[in-house]
């Protein structure tokens, strides 16, 4: 938020410079993101005054003899319309730096360098400057705004440096605001804490008003939705009278970035920014009825904004209504049936405080957002509430600009704006610092920020304001003590359970590492998805209404309905990059995904769930099938030292005879098939895409696996190549199984041909495997390889039936 010095120094007596409490405001919490000085780039220019003035014939200019301050006036041409002798302006002195009002003379960006000159013939020494070319605009001085000379007080001296006369010599701070410190969202917070930092008073602004006589007999106001409005003041003023701010509010409000409008919207404006309460005024002739009601909206009722929006409304929307109409958007702005007119006699005041969760949806909702949506937002308390409507009608009563009337309404859930009080021990206060900041420190710091300390011992006893609504325990107290005590009071120590390690990566840490480079090896990508999918993921994988993928953890607040879900399957968002990068123009390519799984024991949920650390893999390309995806698989395997079977199985968005399960030691671990045509087709794919999972958390018992050294043989390896005939219904992982199981001396079985045809039988299919056997202590002869043939040939018939193709 701005924060003019100026206004601060309204509250506080500031005697350091500008640089100085900006590194004073940093080390307490309150990051000052930039400081700018209003007139930084204006500099030469003093007060002159004309003391004669003659017209240039045949021109627009005269020719002026100006007193700045020297021993002998300066001779300047003027081109202005509202130059006359005995009048006192800006005078840029020859070297000065001003505003460029057109392309001539830039020197730099936006910026000119006078110089002494000839116009008309006329030697002219400096310049009479305008507003423009200071930088002033009308709210910041009156008559800034004129298309011609600015005109200064007749009490100014020829010759004084003109910025202190504007303002130009104030700072404007740029404070970030941290969300638990909504009551430092205005000027009196900050000049709160710029006391406290100073160790100096902190001045009350006036809350002094006198009521009259009553506005309207019988008004009421109805407060319904207490739960989104527990509290709300209203307050009569009569006798209005519309006009112009004076020019010091009109200066403040100019300087944070906020047009003057009138008056009574000024007000509004100003305690805005003063208090940080958002404030509305109604026009009083236009609310029908002598009453306000303060309720949810009704479903498709209807309202105009003051920049004339139309809005639907429905009932998790908050509405200020009088006897029969919505007359404002509650907390996000008012109505245009009820603004503030040249015409406005009668002016309702308005001050709430509104909830923020219910502000923040509405304005998000609606796309519709204020400067007062986004204070409520941030939260408001009721103690700023209180203290708003008592500043804005002494505010009325200064500017004259009406009389605050003995009509007013309250209604209030019963929140106290009194202190509350708060008891903590000075040790664990202490022991969240890990320092030992003395009493005497603590009660001196916490008396500077208005808690009205009392120290009996070891225990420690505040008031805690109304509007540090973030004070909720002894760790909230040290933080206040620490950012004011200093941070760099703060030596570094260890957790009570830490302990100095020689660092390095866990064994999961490397083996995921290994497994990363082993794909990318392969010529697959790392891709990585959000943690949240859509339920029309799960639909578009077609899976079952008690499929376990659908027991998914819904978000309560989710960014959207595409975000609602915690992940149970990494397959939705890698068929969606698949289907992305063909739409893009690249037809072919590798990813792959390690991420997790989140797999709730019970839903609800009653403790956490499971985070499953999971491979996903997807191909896609006219080189990839079925068998490169498998060669994946055995990538994996092999980087593991574990060996995966493979069995068929079933998924709804895989093709039915390519789909398979992947076991390690008869234990589903993952699957892996081609995707469906019709995915392929929802999703817009050009060429087919295959995808595999992988539950890495079953597989985390083998990592760190470490091979074991088996001497190369000095004997030479055997190979037999055997075709088999068998069921269609036997699976390669089943041959090479009972292969393996039949002989010590496998080291590969490879399959190389498939066939089926007549010849064999309609229900039968051949397969053609590559077997090799390794020795050990001795030589393989031919008689113990065909041997060992033999036997894998029984095994073969006994176990699935297959035997040697004749």
């Amino acid at each position: 938020m701005l924060v003019p010095l100026s206004w601060l120094k309204e509250y506080v007596d500031i005697d350091v410079s500008a640089s100085e409490l900006e590194g004073r405001l940093f080390s307490s919490g309150f990051e000052v993101e930039e400081m700018h000085e209003v007139g930084k780039d204006i500099s030469g220019v003093v007060v002159g005054e004309v003391l004669e003035c003659e017209p240039i014939p045949e021109t627009h200019l005269h020719v002026c003899k100006v007193n700045v301050g020297k021993d002998e006036p300066y001779q300047i041409c003027c081109g202005a319309d509202n130059v006359k002798a005995g009048g006192k302006y800006p005078v840029a002195l020859p070297g000065a730096v001003v505003y460029a009002t057109a392309k001539d003379h830039v020197t730099v960006e936006g910026l000119m360098t006078i110089k002494a000159g000839k116009l008309r013939g006329y030697e002219s020494n400096g310049m009479l400057c305008s507003g423009t070319e200071l930088g002033v605009s009308e709210g910041m001085y009156p008559g800034a705004g004129y298309n011609g000379l600015l005109v200064l007080p007749e009490d100014v001296k020829p010759g004084e440096d003109i910025k202190p006369i504007l303002g130009l010599d104030d700072y404007i701070f740029d404070i970030s605001i941290t969300a638990n410190r909504p009551d430092c969202q205005s000027i009196y917070g900050i000049a709160r804490e710029v006391a406290a930092i100073l160790e100096k008073p902190l001045k009350e602004p006036d809350l002094s008003y006198t009521e009259g006589s009553p506005a309207s007999e019988g008004f009421k106001v109805n407060v319904t939705a207490t739960d989104l409005c527990p509290r709300y003041s209203a307050h009569f003023v009569t006798d209005v009278k519309i006009g112009p701010s004076p020019a010091w509010m009109q200066r403040r409000l100019a300087l944070v970035g906020i047009n003057p409008i009138s008056n009574m919207v000024d007000i509004t404006n100003y305690i805005l920014t003063e208090l940080g309460q958002p404030m509305h005024a109604f026009d009083r002739t236009y609310l029908e009825g002598n009453e306000i009601n303060v309720r949810r909206a009704n479903d498709g009722e209807k309202i105009t904004t003051l920049d004339e929006k139309e809005f639907t409304l429905n009932s998790s929307n908050l509405v200020i209504c009088d006897a029969k109409k919505p007359v404002a958007l509650a907390g996000i702005m008012g109505g245009l049936n009820s603004e503030i007119r040249d015409t406005t006699t009668e002016v309702v005041f308005e001050a709430a405080k509104f909830a923020r969760d219910n502000i923040r949806k509405s304005s998000r909702a609606l796309g519709q957002s204020s400067d007062s949506s986004a204070r409520f937002s941030k939260g408001v308390d009721e103690y700023a509430t209180v203290m708003a409507m008592k500043r804005a009608l002494h505010l009325v009563e200064e500017l004259g600009c009406g009389k605050v009337s003995s009509t007013k309404f309250e209604a209030s859930v019963g929140n106290s704006v009194e202190p509350s009080l708060m008891k903590a021990s000075i040790a664990k206060i202490n022991g969240v610092l890990g320092i030992d900041v003395p009493a005497k420190e603590i009660e001196r710091i916490l008396k500077n920020l208005n808690f009205n300390p009392k120290i009996s011992g070891d225990e420690l006893t505040i008031s805690v304001p109304a509007y540090r609504e973030d004070m909720e325990d002894y760790p909230d107290i040290a933080e206040e003590v620490i950012r004011m005590y200093g941070y760099d009071h703060v030596t570094p120590t260890f957790l009570n359970t830490a302990s100095v390690t020689a660092g390095g990566m866990t064994t999961k840490q490397k083996t995921e590492l290994k497994l990363k480079r082993a794909l990318t090896a392969e010529g697959l990508y790392e891709g990585i998805h959000y943690s949240f999918f859509s339920p029309a993921d799960l639909d578009l994988l077609g899976l079952a209404g008690d499929a376990p993928e659908r027991k998914a953890i819904r978000l309560v607040n989710p960014i959207n309905e595409d975000l609602s879900l915690m992940r149970t399957t990494l397959a939705p968002q890698m068929i969606h990059a698949i289907a992305r990068n063909q739409k893009r123009g690249c037809l072919e390519g590798r990813i792959f995904e390690m991420g997790s799984r989140f797999i709730p024991k019970a839903l609800p949920l009653t403790e956490y769930p499971d985070e499953l650390t999971t491979l996903c893999v997807g191909l896609f390309g006219k080189d990839e099938s079925f068998f490169t995806l498998k060669g994946i698989a055995e990538t994996v395997a092999d980087n593991l030292f574990v060996k995966f079977t493979y069995e068929e199985t079933k998924k709804p968005y895989l093709h039915p005879f390519q789909t398979a399960k992947i076991l390690c030691n008869g234990k589903e671990v993952g699957y892996l098939g081609k995707v469906t045509y019709e995915i392929q087709k929802a999703e817009d794919m050009r060429e087919s895409a295959y995808i595999m999972e992988i539950d890495l958390s079953a597989l985390s018992c083998y990592y760190g696996t470490v091979p074991k050294f088996e001497p190369i043989s000095k004997f030479d390896n055997q190979v037999r190549d055997l075709a088999l005939v068998m069921s269609k219904t036997v699976t390669c992982g089943q041959v090479e199984e009972v292969i393996y199981s039949a002989c010590p001396f496998v080291k590969d079985v490879t399959l190389f041909d498939v066939y089926e045809g007549a010849q064999i039988g309609e229900d039968k299919k051949s397969m053609a495997f590559k077997i090799t056997f390794a020795p050990k202590e001795e030589e393989l002869t031919n008689e113990k390889v065909d041997g060992f043939v033999k036997k894998i040939l029984g095994n073969l018939k006994f176990k699935i039936e297959a035997e040697i193709r004749q």
